[in-house]
């Protein structure tokens, strides 16, 4: 199958979403998908049919949701900063730290579709931010990254273990680590400075409760 363009990836995004705000993040408005848009009744076997990756920035998930709240409720945390947003999907969290005051927002996914949602997304908003589609765990941060920002990143454990890994060098360098998380499965359970805490309302075909109590955490 021909991989589609970023055109395409943009046109796919707009026919399958519809602009909608997060319920713990109404200040931010993302094309994301729900039961009546086209992608949400999709099956994995019909998203490989069509060269589709899961979706994961069709939805705004609840570790993003209570980062991207705790960004706009403290915005010192990023204000006049460099921002790495880890897994950017929709964009959400790199879009509420640049609404908060950052000074540059890269955002990085390996979805190549994520490049194409957060373009709409944060132009829907107002914002510039960056994106690249390499995989930032191939080598130490970005030197000029004074602040990196992951939400819902512990749902594998392979994955979980690289990135805190990753997360801990980058925090010896000097690095601010936030990190958005609703009790993911793989996600440590010590070591950790909680900073927040918060009720984020989420969907049973997303999550397996309807609310979900979500933290911000931060790397001593």
């Amino acid at each position: 199958m021909i991989p589609p363009t970023q055109q395409g990836r943009r046109e796919f995004i707009l026919a399958n979403t519809r602009l909608q705000r997060p319920p713990h993040v109404p200040e931010i408005e993302l094309h994301l998908a729900d039961e009546i848009t086209p992608i949400w009744m999709l099956t994995e076997e019909a998203l490989a049919e069509i060269g589709l990756p899961p979706p994961f920035w069709a939805f705004a998930w609840a570790g993003g949701q209570a980062l991207a709240r705790f960004l706009l409720d403290s915005p010192q945390a990023v204000a006049g900063k460099r921002v790495v947003d880890f897994a950017s999907g929709s964009g959400l969290v790199g879009i509420a730290a640049k609404l908060a005051g950052a000074k540059d927002v890269l955002c990085a996914d390996i979805d190549a579709y994520c490049e194409a949602a957060l373009a709409l997304n944060a132009q829907t908003n107002g914002v510039a931010c960056s994106f690249t589609g390499q995989d930032l765990l191939d080598a130490p941060a970005p030197a000029w990254a004074e602040v990196i920002l992951a939400g819902d990143i512990c749902y594998e454990k392979p994955l979980a273990e690289r990135l805190m890994a990753w997360l801990a060098v980058a925090r010896a360098a000097g690095v601010t680590v936030l990190i958005g998380d609703p009790g993911r499965s793989y996600f440590p359970r010590s070591g950790l400075i909680k900073l927040a805490e918060y009720q984020v309302a989420t969907t049973r075909e997303l999550e397996d409760m309807a609310v979900k109590r979500t933290c911000v955490w931060a790397m001593p």
